[in-house]
């Protein structure tokens, strides 16, 4: 199947000049987003995870049916005071600002195989952010697996030079 058929292409936003890659057209055709999701998981199981870790929202909507799918644990980072017990945090970079990302501090045990999970790649700070957060409490992050890249962008070569990634599609 050809992924790209199923993302919708959105001129000028958020911004002009913006080309906005808007997955809802493919979340909505289940045996679309089934689909993707058995790719992914597909070439990210030999990777053996404990756990997916994925940034809000998008990298909820991606990374809880591929945790399924692969029989791990999910743990969400949130924006900065959206979870309720101890957090970590990070600053970072997006691609119209800047935020603060957390994750709870007993999510992820020293030694634990992470995958990074997001619906998109692009300057690469998001999953940076999140990377250093995994790190920061112990864990080894193996790879990252999205369903975009913006190649253009060259967020991946932010990224360490070592890390994993899978992409279900590049622009």
């Amino acid at each position: 199947m050809d992924f790209k058929d199923k993302i919708r292409v959105i001129e000028d936003f958020p911004q002009p000049g913006v080309r906005f890659k808007d997955i809802t057209t493919l979340l909505k055709d289940g045996p679309a987003f089934r689909a993707a999701i058995d790719r992914m998981a597909e070439k990210i199981r030999e990777q053996q995870v404990d756990l997916i870790v994925g940034p809000e929202a998008r990298g909820f909507v991606v990374g809880t049916p591929l945790a399924y799918a692969l029989g791990v644990g999910f743990i969400p980072v949130r924006k900065a005071g959206k979870l309720p017990a101890e957090t970590v945090e990070t600053g970072y970079s997006l691609e119209y600002g800047k935020d603060r990302l957390a994750i709870h501090r007993d999510a992820i045990q020293a030694g634990q195989r992470i995958l990074i999970v997001d619906d998109l790649l692009a300057t690469g700070g998001t999953i940076q952010a999140t990377l250093n957060l995994v790190n920061e409490l112990g864990a080894e992050v193996v790879g990252a697996a999205f369903v975009i890249e913006l190649t253009y962008l060259n967020g991946r070569e932010k990224l360490p030079g070592d890390l994993d990634i899978f992409t279900l599609v590049q622009y």
